[in-house]
């Protein structure tokens, strides 16, 4: 690790700390050559996420545009912001979990992951969510979509 003050690549570790639920380690080290102490992270380097499109084309994994699509579907709901969190870090961390050996997701299984958590929370943001994802293409198929959810 290079000294943040003399640039000397010579250090020692005082002290680890495990840090961030045990995502992150914080070490605390002292520059040999100048004797100064500083802080350094470590941290996991993951492998991104991509989500695989209907077309076959990949894109990365943007919790946003997730976020976006469900602000869509509880707009004017009694959905709170804590909620609407608990709901996109759930989303998240099912689609890393079921993407973790290949490091890819598809469009319908993320857009299933958001259908569960919006089932539990609203269903009325459910079957908005639903209309759109799953293209209905007559008010039978809606129907049928309230009935199921019941």
């Amino acid at each position: 690790m290079r000294c943040p003050y003399c640039g000397s690549l010579d250090d020692k570790v005082i002290e680890s700390r495990t840090i961030a639920c045990g995502d992150q380690i914080r070490r605390r080290r002292e520059c040999i050559s100048c004797g100064s102490r500083f802080t350094s992270k470590e941290t996991i380097e993951e492998k991104p996420l991509n989500v695989v499109k209907k077309d076959g084309t990949r894109q990365p994994f943007d919790i946003a545009k997730v976020e976006k699509s469900i602000r869509r579907a509880v707009e004017k709901r009694s959905v709170t912001s804590e909620q609407l969190d608990s709901i996109l870090e759930e989303i998240e961390n099912a689609a890393t979990i079921k993407g973790k050996s290949t490091n890819e997701i598809t469009t319908n299984d993320l857009g299933e992951l958001v259908m569960e958590q919006l089932a539990k929370v609203d269903k009325v943001a459910y079957i908005r969510f639903a209309s759109v994802y799953k293209h209905f293409e007559n008010l039978d198929e809606f129907i049928e979509e309230v009935k199921n959810i019941k």
